[in-house]
């Protein structure tokens, strides 16, 4: 009898190690951004060199990252783009966007109320000086012009690469999302859960809005890249994460992501 609750003594014991395991292995939010400073990232943008933040781009201020123009002169065509300092590949990225002011003096008029987050991005350092467009994934915001009609933001677009989206590559460089539209300078929360070179999912405010799958290098758009890097066809398991810059003044905060990489193990 002693030797059977023994038994039964260490399999409890043994099962309560391993749901401690298991709930220490539970993925945790962790902030991307630090409210202070952008030194866990770095810069590219069109025209210069890497990590030149032009005209102070890119800034801090009030616990928010604010890209501006404000040093600016013509835009001619300086799209940017700032970088986490690391790639991932399986994972659950949050953060919130606004949209505010004008947009800048030369800038495409389709940049109007435009921006994104870039993800599965090929390394900035791989990107030469005239390099407009990184090879990536975007998830692209947008706002209401105002005028009435339809504007959906957590759109799909794919610079220099392909996506498959119900059953079939995308013909189109962008995707449309079936999102609400959202007018003005209103804070909007934008999720985006990557399973490496699996299914992705767009979420807006709460509501999933888009969803395909298979990333991988393809396609046209972005220009004047490496050769070498671009190499049509290959899957995208990971990359780098980065906050567009393309004429339209936005601001950043609470970036968070969530490491998938337990759920791909298991």
């Amino acid at each position: 009898m002693k030797i059977l609750s023994y038994c039964f003594a260490l399999i409890a014991f043994l099962f309560l190690l391993s749901a401690k395991s298991t709930v220490n292995e539970k993925p945790e939010w962790v902030s991307l951004f630090n409210g202070k400073d952008i030194k866990d990232w770095n810069v590219k943008i069109h025209h210069h060199d890497y990590n030149v933040n032009f005209g102070n781009t890119f800034r801090v201020e009030d616990g928010i990252v604010k890209v501006r123009y404000d040093q600016y002169g013509d835009f001619n065509d300086q799209f940017g783009h700032l970088y986490y300092k690391t790639p991932f590949s399986y994972y659950h990225l949050k953060l919130e966007y606004r949209f505010v002011g004008k947009l800048q003096k030369g800038a495409p008029s389709y940049t109007l109320l435009n921006s994104g987050v870039m993800f599965h991005s090929q390394d900035p350092k791989t990107m030469p000086k005239e390099q407009d467009w990184p090879i990536s994934i975007e998830m692209q915001f947008l706002a209401g012009l105002g005028d009435g009609k339809p504007r959906p933001t957590g759109n799909m677009c794919s610079p220099g690469t392909n996506v498959v989206y119900k059953g079939k590559i995308a013909a189109d460089h962008c995707i449309n999302s079936t999102s609400k539209t959202y007018d003005g300078d209103q804070w909007v929360k934008a999720e985006l859960i990557v399973l490496g070179d699996s299914l992705i999912t767009h979420i807006i405010n709460g509501d999933t809005v888009l969803k395909y799958s298979k990333p991988q290098i393809g396609g046209d758009v972005a220009n004047r890249y490496d050769p070498k890097i671009k190499i049509d066809g290959k899957m995208l398991k990971e990359g780098f994460i980065a906050l567009q810059s393309e004429g339209q003044p936005i601001d950043f905060r609470n970036i968070k992501i969530k490491d998938l990489t337990s759920i791909k193990k298991k």
